[in-house]
């Protein structure tokens, strides 16, 4: 006897409706754009705490400084690649009607002999105003973009930024600040390196300085080198070169009151390969600290992989394999200056810099640890 149905079955259940989420109010949302020698980049976000919660983002490599090392100028193919990209990050501010913004370029626009032409050009073409930023800024944006990543017992804090084009140090003396306020007097640098008197504890910023090398400067300047390991070699000796005029301290820092914070694509790729990730994770890379060995453990496994392995490797890939190679010279000449057992890996950098610079100086931003 064929069994009776029971009343219902098969029936579609009752959908369950969640409830739209909410957009967010655009007099609350902050737009920073980054468009650096090989990237362009941009964040959506509104504050939150003593933070913020990232509304949409866009980042695309656009290579603006391909070409520039040889002629000095911005080629069309960069310039059409990169408005391009600016035109999606046009749309992205236009849909969320964001209304306060700051839209930065750096290195390639600071040596390009036609960067104000350009500039014009994108304004002319997207309706966006471009802002070409001195050293010192980016720097100083870099740095308090770090803030929630250094420890309250650093006393001697060395940030560095490794971008395409440039790499920026900056130096900074916490040892008169109270533990717990070491991460907000960092912040409070948003005013500038050197602020008026304030009567908050000030981190002192001892020595900065912006080598004009970056992955993409460097890798150019040595891309006549057919072997692979001499052209390490090479780059790794330059860089360090060019760090003759920066040495604050330099054989006196205490390894236990000193910290590196490493901010750019380099360290958190070297990050992600020391993990071995599968999929990029910023959960598990930013603010993961590494030591020395395990930094050069995964560069020497870099050479022996080569151009074609590296080019396999899924945290590399076609386009960052010679990129990731100038940046590894880079971080590798900053450990023998400054021998370290951690390095604090940020996978952060100017644009959120220029997310809490604005919301630190419109003041909506809470007290409290970051």
């Amino acid at each position: 006897m064929t069994p009776k149905r029971p009343i219902g079955a098969g029936a579609f259940p009752k959908a369950v409706e969640s409830p739209a989420p909410t957009p967010p109010d655009p007099d609350a949302l902050y737009a920073a754009l980054d468009l650096g020698t090989n990237s362009c980049r941009m964040l959506i976000a509104q504050p939150k705490g003593s933070g913020f919660h990232v509304v949409d983002s866009f980042s695309k490599s656009v290579q603006l400084g391909s070409g520039l090392e040889r002629t000095g100028r911005l080629s069309r193919a960069s310039m059409a690649r990169t408005i391009q990209a600016l035109r999606i990050c046009q749309q992205k501010i236009k849909r969320n009607k964001v209304r306060r913004m700051r839209l930065v370029a750096t290195e390639a626009c600071r040596r390009a002999k036609n960067a104000r032409e350009f500039i014009r050009q994108v304004k002319r073409e997207t309706g966006l105003s471009l802002e070409i930023i001195m050293p010192e800024e980016e720097a100083r944006l870099a740095v308090i973009s770090c803030a929630p990543l250094v420890s309250t017992k650093t006393e001697q804090l060395l940030v560095v930024d490794i971008g395409g084009g440039s790499t920026e140090l900056v130096w900074i003396d916490l040892s008169s600040v109270p533990r717990r306020d070491r991460p907000a007097a960092i912040m409070r640098l948003h005013a500038g390196f050197h602020p008026p008197e304030s009567p908050f504890p000030a981190a002192k910023v001892v020595d900065w300085i912006s080598v004009p090398l970056g992955v993409a400067t460097l890798r150019d300047q040595f891309a006549d080198v057919e072997d692979d390991a001499a052209r390490f070699a090479l780059m790794s000796w330059y860089f360090e070169e060019n760090l003759a005029e920066f040495t604050p301290y330099h054989a006196m820092q205490s390894r236990e009151h000193f910290q590196i914070v490493g901010t750019s694509g380099t360290v958190t790729t070297v990050a992600a390969s020391h993990l071995g990730l599968k999929r990029y994770d910023r959960t598990k890379v930013d603010g993961l600290r590494m030591t020395s060995d395990q930094i050069d453990k995964v560069i020497r496994n870099y050479l022996e992989l080569g151009p074609t392995g590296r080019r396999c490797d899924p945290r590399i890939g076609e386009d960052r394999q010679a990129l990731i190679m100038s940046g590894a010279a880079i971080l590798q000449a900053l450990l023998r200056c400054w021998p370290t057992d951690r390095l604090s890996v940020a996978d952060r950098g100017l644009r959120e810099g220029l997310l809490y610079a604005q919301m630190s100086a419109d003041g909506v931003l809470e007290d409290g640890p970051f």
